[in-house]
């Protein structure tokens, strides 16, 4: 995982579930999938929708898991390899 890539992704999905006041809480291994309470199935449309704009391919309807948005890491991780 890039450094780069996974602060990319921790500010849009801060900036997505409106709580860019925890950045400062949010490392790789930091749960996303049942952990954090803005994280809902809306939150996940408009967080896949903001990757595929920002960079730049398609997220599948079968790569939507739970593995991919297990903490931020695996998200970052998933990103890094689609990139």
């Amino acid at each position: 995982m890039s450094d780069t890539t996974f602060d990319e992704v921790k500010a849009l999905v801060l900036d997505v579930l409106g709580i860019a006041d925890r950045a400062a809480t949010i490392q790789p291994e930091t749960p996303l999938l049942g952990a954090v309470p803005e994280f809902d199935s809306m939150a996940v449309v408009e967080i896949i929708a903001q990757i595929e704009e920002r960079f730049g391919f398609v997220v599948e309807d079968d790569e939507v898991t739970g593995e991919v948005f297990e903490t931020f890491g695996t998200l970052s991780d998933f990103v890094t390899k689609r990139r």
